[in-house]
C-alpha cells in the first residue's frame, strides 16, 4: 500500500470566508473521487487544523499500490479536482511512501 500525503496554503489575498468555502469544496470534491477510481482505500482531507499549524488543508489518503497512486493521479476526475485547488493555493507538499 502507498500513503499519499499532500499539504496545501491558501493564497494570502483570499478572505477567511472564501477560504472556508475553498475548503469546503476541496474536501468534499476530494472524498468524492474513490466512487470514480479504482484503488483509493480510504481518502480524507482536513480543514480544520491547529492555530500553530503552517498549512491550510491536508489530504491523507491510502492507495492499493504505487499503481493505483499513478492512476489517481492522472484520473480525468482527479486532474478537475487538482485545477480547482490550483487557483486557491499558493503552494503544495507531497509525501508518498511505502505502508505495510
Amino acid at each position: 500500500m502507498v500513503r499519499h500525503i499532500v499539504t496545501w496554503s491558501f493564497k494570502d489575498e483570499l478572505t477567511e470566508p472564501e477560504k472556508v468555502e475553498n475548503a469546503q469544496k476541496i474536501k468534499a470534491d476530494l472524498e468524492a473521487l474513490p466512487k470514480y477510481i479504482d484503488g483509493i482505500i480510504e481518502i480524507k482531507v482536513y480543514t480544520d487544523l491547529l492555530p500553530a499549524s503552517n498549512r491550510s488543508l491536508v489530504l491523507n489518503s491510502l492507495f492499493a499500490s504505487e499503481q493505483a497512486l499513478n492512476d489517481y493521479q492522472s484520473h480525468p476526475e482527479h486532474k478537475k479536482v487538482s485545477a480547482f485547488v490550483g487557483t486557491v493555493v499558493k503552494d503544495r507538499v507531497c509525501v508518498d511512501y511505502e505502508e505495510s
